[in-house]
């Protein structure tokens, strides 16, 4: 042995170059995956990184991974990922391909994701015949959550939700490659089973085609795989794999349902994207002017990323407070974003909403530490105004900063803009002094985009008058201020 050469020993299987090296989602287990034993999804994950490595296209994939137990696919697989919200992977996918058509897009998905919430997405997705592979493991139940009954539970099957097992009042299983099969557009879809030995290679050999069918270029592939899960089954790895062979198999038949993967042709690739100048004349639309006074002034030279929170109560007027902001940053030839949260209440209820203003494209509409934060209310103040970046400012709707709510690393602006507006005529202008105030704090939009943007979402002459001077009061009330509540430090 010790004249033979390394050339003498040939690896026959090693750890697929598309997964990480460790695993960092726990700093004491970066050896394993979170699966439990006896898990189907350790062995989808292997063939699809195999499948990765032997089409040689690691660089260009990019995986959709779903809300379900395989949430977390992205610790492990090394190659471009994106988390999608739950049963939104194709649709996803399909925006990732359309946008990045070089790049390989692997949907991956349960099937209380999948068949459940997500079927409409993955009916369309199939439907338009887009050009990405989907691997869909099956096994019968909602499994991250405790075991609940889903679209796939097999008659008489018991789950949480049907503990005397399946019946015809809560519907039959959903056969999905039999569904898409009676569309048009799929070019592959096959059904495999991770029974037995067997059932295994060929599960591997079915999603490699997946994958290079989109390699390519043919369309939609899918690829569902019935996926052992022994602990909400309540059963040992071995009776699992059994019990895929000897029960599910009856109603989930293992077979190719669709291939033309020999006969179909490549799809054209896209072509260039329309520009953005181009769209209002193709729908008729007569092209925005843009005010002539917006050319050279404040934002439209600078470079700013200006990110405020604003909230308060429903009804507060919160959300319009947002949306003039980005308008009018529209208008000014900005970047915006706009993001509203608000509860089910007409009145009352909690309203907050996030904006950006920028010069390069924004990468997330979400605002974790603003510049600015509007409080309307005193909970809106509790709740985010520790979130300000230091140096950024307060502006809260009421005579007096709670003591456990004030800071000496921000400016702290305690004026009431109810009161302010109720002087100017009416209460319900509280949020447009409050923008005069921000307005005057970014000094970052034009005044003239302000006033147009205020002529497009005001259409009362009343509240268009109101509103104006409104502003121009909250600008006032910013120059008026002398710090006395708080100085950033």
């Amino acid at each position: 042995m010790s004249d033979q050469t390394d050339l003498d020993y040939i690896v026959a299987h090693s750890k697929a170059r598309a997964f990480y090296p460790t695993y960092e989602r726990k700093e004491e287990l970066q050896h394993q995956t979170h699966y439990c034993p006896g898990c189907g999804h350790g062995m989808v994950h292997k063939m699809v990184a195999q499948a990765i490595d032997e089409l040689g296209i690691q660089d260009r994939t990019i995986l959709i991974s779903p809300v379900g137990c395989s949430v977390f696919a992205y610790y492990y697989f090394d190659v471009g990922n994106v988390q999608a919200a739950h049963g939104r992977a194709p649709a996803v996918a399909t925006a990732v391909k359309r946008t990045r058509p070089e790049s390989i897009v692997i949907s991956y998905q349960g099937d209380g994701d999948l068949a459940a919430i997500g079927s409409a997405e993955i009916l369309h997705a199939a439907n338009r015949g887009e050009n990405i592979s989907v691997i869909f493991v099956n096994n019968a139940i909602y499994s991250m959550t405790g075991g609940q009954m889903a679209p796939t539970t097999l008659m008489g099957q018991a789950s949480t939700t049907s503990p005397g097992g399946r019946t015809p009042a809560e519907g039959y299983p959903l056969h999905i490659c039999e569904l898409l099969a009676t569309l048009e557009a799929p070019v592959y879809l096959e059904r495999v089973a991770l029974g037995n030995n067997k059932q295994v290679a060929q599960a591997a050999r079915a999603v490699r085609k997946a994958i290079e069918n989109q390699v390519n270029g043919l369309g939609f592939s899918l690829v569902e795989v019935l996926s052992p899960c022994p602990t909400i089954w309540k059963m040992s790895a071995v009776e699992a794999q059994r019990w895929i062979h000897d029960v599910m198999e009856k109603t989930f038949v293992p077979r190719v349902y669709r291939d033309r993967t020999q006969t179909a042709e490549a799809r054209p690739a896209p072509g260039p994207a329309i520009s953005l100048e181009k769209v209002p004349a193709m729908l008729g639309v007569a092209a925005k002017e843009t005010p002539a006074a917006f050319a050279g002034e404040g934002a439209a030279t600078a470079e700013i990323d200006w990110q405020v929170r604003i909230a308060g109560f429903g009804g507060q007027g919160v959300l319009l407070l947002g949306e003039m902001m980005a308008e009018a940053g529209l208008d000014a030839g900005l970047e915006v974003s706009w993001l509203p949260s608000y509860g089910p209440e007409m009145r009352s209820g909690t309203s907050n909403c996030h904006v950006r203003l920028a010069r390069e494209p924004i990468d997330s509409p979400l605002v974790g530490h603003p510049h600015v934060l509007v409080a309307m209310n005193e909970p809106s103040l509790h709740k985010f105004g520790s979130s300000v970046r230091r140096g950024g400012w307060v502006l809260y709707n009421g005579d007096d900063v709670p003591p456990e709510c004030e800071r000496r690393d921000v400016h702290i602006v305690a004026r009431s803009f109810t009161h302010l507006a109720d002087e100017l005529g009416d209460a319900r202008a509280a949020n447009m002094v409050a923008l005069g105030a921000v307005l005057e704090i970014a000094q970052v939009l034009p005044e003239a985009s302000v006033d147009h943007a205020l002529g497009r979402l005001v259409k009362s002459p009343r509240w268009l008058d109101l509103d104006a001077r409104a502003l121009t009061r909250g600008r006032e009330v910013l120059r008026e201020w002398r710090g006395e509540v708080c100085h950033a430090e």
